[in-house]
């Protein structure tokens, strides 16, 4: 596995867009940090931008990467190499180099601002980590998807679709219900869809860590008592695991019974 996720990794570095992937981050951190001049204020701002793009990257490279490597996968699954190995070190190859170009490019003109002598540095690097917890959901269901649709615009509209619905009409349902049943009590039903949705969920985690939980409407309480305990806390980085864990469990359930 290790081989090949060295081989993913490196091939995914020679990459013409991961370069690009990495300069936005950085020019993006350097605009921030300029016109803001304020680390608290920077992530803040940031914290929207990565929200909604870290998981369409991450499902757009993930279905690319499987797609473009389909040859190579066929001639690795020639030899005697176990099929979830193959699949497995081709996701975390994508997934932890998306990863470090999120984290190095916004982590070199933070760290050159003065991110370590910052009251904001905790505040930043749960951001960091909710965005490299997304990268690694994403990538996962992106891969899932590739492996179940042998036709490519198909496993590509599906793909969009997914993160569609997630960053964008997922939320749009959740406020029709709140404003809808507002006369009913729906502190129970926030908490639970806002787990059942990875981007909700980092989105709560992130603000809840800048102190901006007003921003999250009449709920915020609710979210406050829940996610801002340690408890809550532990509870909802565990659910972002297992938003990790079980795409990756289908991931090796569906290679090693797939046809190729």
């Amino acid at each position: 596995m290790l081989k090949i996720l060295k081989y993913s990794f490196f091939d995914l570095s020679r990459s013409l867009w991961s370069y690009v992937y990495f300069l936005f981050y950085l020019f993006l951190g350097i605009i921030l940090l300029f016109l803001n001049n304020d680390l608290s204020n920077a992530v803040i701002t940031l914290m929207n931008v990565i929200i909604i793009l870290v998981p369409l990257i991450g499902t757009i490279f993930g279905v690319m990467y499987y797609y473009d490597s389909r040859e190579f996968t066929e001639l690795l699954l020639a030899q005697p190499i176990k099929r979830s190995t193959i699949f497995i070190g081709q996701y975390l190859g994508v997934a932890i180099s998306l990863s470090l170009s999120l984290v190095l490019g916004l982590g070199i003109p933070f760290a050159a601002y003065g991110l370590f002598e910052s009251a904001a540095i905790w505040n930043f690097f749960s951001l960091l980590v909710s965005g490299v917890f997304l990268t690694f959901i994403f990538t996962a269901l992106a891969f899932n998807i590739a492996l179940s649709h042998e036709n490519k615009i198909k496993g590509f509209g599906l793909a969009i679709l997914l993160w569609l619905f997630l960053a964008v009409v997922y939320d749009g349902i959740f406020l029709l219900i709140l404003v809808y049943f507002q006369e009913y009590p729906l502190d129970k039903f926030a908490l639970i869809a806002s787990v059942l949705n990875p981007i909700d969920l980092s989105r709560i985690l992130v603000l809840l860590k800048l102190d901006i939980s007003a921003l999250l409407g009449y709920t915020g309480a609710v979210f406050k008592q829940f996610f801002g305990t340690s408890q809550g806390m532990f509870i909802s980085f565990g659910v972002l695991f297992l938003w990790v864990v079980l795409p990756v469990y289908r991931i090796i359930r569906v290679s090693s019974k797939k046809d190729f």
